[in-house]
């Protein structure tokens, strides 16, 4: 199956869902403990998570790193308003922001900010030199509001099936 012909998400059956939120939760769990706790043997098991790849339902797998031992604990939430809003300038801004190891997530939006930018940092002499040295070096910045995250209720990395 091509990857643009994707299954509706109502096609899964609960098998495959279960894969799916086992996967979520442990990526390096291995084709035999996989098959296990869904009640299959390791090859359709295998078949299966080959075939949830294929048809996009996942897209990689990755280690979730801890912002704290890698020496930036905070996290600040940025909203950018740009001066154009032509689609050099969205572009142009888009690499920039991908550019930077400091960005975890940029968003562009609707309403009154053009873009939300999720930032880890080092407290607020990170935050400083994260907007002097490398957000406000982009060009087209007109205006920035930036708030502190004090604790995170929760976290998933994709939604549950």
């Amino acid at each position: 199956m091509q990857l643009d012909a994707k299954p509706k998400n109502d096609e899964l059956d609960e098998i495959d869902r279960k894969i799916l939120r086992i996967l979520r939760v442990e990526g390096r769990i291995t084709n035999q403990a996989l098959a296990e706790r869904v009640h299959l043997s390791p090859t359709p098991c295998w078949n299966r998570v080959r075939a949830l790849e294929e048809q996009g339902y996942i897209e990689g797998y990755a280690a979730i790193l801890s912002q704290r031992a890698l020496g930036l604990p905070d996290t600040v939430l940025i909203e950018v308003t740009l001066d154009r809003h032509d689609d050099d300038m969205l572009v142009r801004f888009g690499e920039e922001l991908a550019r930077l190891p400091e960005v975890m997530e940029a968003n562009l939006l609707t309403g009154d900010y053009d873009y939300l930018i999720k930032v880890a940092v080092s407290g607020t002499e990170g935050y400083e030199r994260f907007l002097r040295t490398r957000l406000y070096k982009i060009p087209g910045i007109r205006h920035s509001r930036s708030t502190f995250v004090l604790r995170t209720l929760k976290r998933v990395h994709s939604v549950e099936p």
